[in-house]
């Protein structure tokens, strides 16, 4: 993640939950179920053959707490989902993920994080 400043956070903080579950597993994926961005990213892995571990944050009793987090993580003020993480680290929003789709470097991204075997 680019926040790489040695902090002790706790079980609490969301900045923590967000590492730890980001690092859970090859892709992970904070979203809303009603957002059409989320939904085409979403689509994007699967067509690949890529499963993403999908955190819906309209469906979490802290969605807002790690939203907020997103937020602050991500610099941005205004919503950020689908929020992207490829090995543990953020790659960003759907414009940094079809970017990244586009020019080439998704797909070594991937295979690097163990969620795609070509």
């Amino acid at each position: 993640m680019q926040h790489q400043a040695k902090q002790s956070y706790s079980g609490n903080d969301p900045l923590w939950r967000i590492e730890r579950m980001a690092a859970e597993n090859a892709v992970v994926m904070f979203s809303m179920s009603s957002c059409c961005m989320c939904h085409a990213v979403k689509r994007l892995f699967c067509g690949m053959g890529v499963n993403p571990t999908v955190y819906e944050l309209d469906e979490d009793p802290r969605g807002k707490e790690i939203e907020k987090a997103l937020m602050r993580l991500m610099g941005s003020s205004s919503p950020v989902v689908p929020a992207v993480f490829i090995g543990g680290k953020l790659v960003g929003s759907m414009d940094r993920v079809m970017a990244s789709h586009i020019n080439g470097s998704l797909v070594p991204l991937l295979k690097d994080a163990g969620a795609l075997w070509l």
